[in-house]
């Protein structure tokens, strides 16, 4: 089934941008690990500060153990639909510069970065993608090995788009076949002079 978004923009973008949005159920097509190396593949090629590529992924395609011990690390209300999915992973960021012990202030920023690339390929293979913060970070940490270097920040949904909402929680089925998307306009984050308060 195929759900309808509308995205009133106040300017002419990217339909790759315009047509994006986050589903919570997906069609149950399978994701290959090729498509997945695609998908690493565009984020590796992110920017990032003084190029030290603070982004790690833990993933696992649908059918697999690592699939349902990342899952295993949602939290209640993820666990209530991410099931869905074809693919699930984890982000994390090695919150310090390479060999030193300096705090690399701008590692969120650059996993941020790796995944708006990461979506946008995947928008161009017609996968849909959905960010969750949803997740138990210190039990992510604990299950996959990482080190105190290392944040866990959000897990990641990948699916094809189709899914029928009929098999969402009621609430959550509202929210999927709610038509018109919604965002703060422009004057409200950006300013040409100084930051105004009033504006948030």
């Amino acid at each position: 089934m195929k759900v309808n978004k509308t995205t009133p923009t106040d300017y002419p973008i990217s339909d790759s941008i315009k047509n994006r949005w986050s589903p919570r159920i997906f069609a149950n097509t399978p994701i290959t690990e090729q498509q997945v190396k695609i998908l690493l593949e565009a984020g590796r090629w992110a920017p990032s500060a003084s190029n030290i590529q603070p982004w790690r992924v833990i993933w696992g395609l649908k059918g697999t153990e690592m699939y349902d011990r990342i899952f295993n690390c949602l939290d209640e209300f993820n666990s209530s639909w991410a099931g869905n999915s074809q693919l699930l992973w984890i982000n994390a960021y090695k919150k310090t510069m390479n060999n030193r012990d300096v705090d690399n202030f701008h590692a969120l920023h650059d996993l941020g970065l790796f995944m708006g690339n990461v979506i946008q390929q995947a928008n161009s293979m017609e996968i849909a993608v959905h960010q969750m913060a949803g997740l138990d970070f210190r039990k992510a940490q604990k299950e996959f090995g990482f080190t105190d270097d290392y944040h866990v920040t959000t897990a990641v949904a990948f699916g094809y788009f189709g899914g029928n909402p009929e098999n969402l929680p009621e609430d959550l089925r509202k929210q999927e076949l709610k038509e018109k998307r919604e965002r703060m306009s422009q004057d409200k984050f950006a300013f040409n002079g100084n930051f105004e308060i009033n504006k948030q």
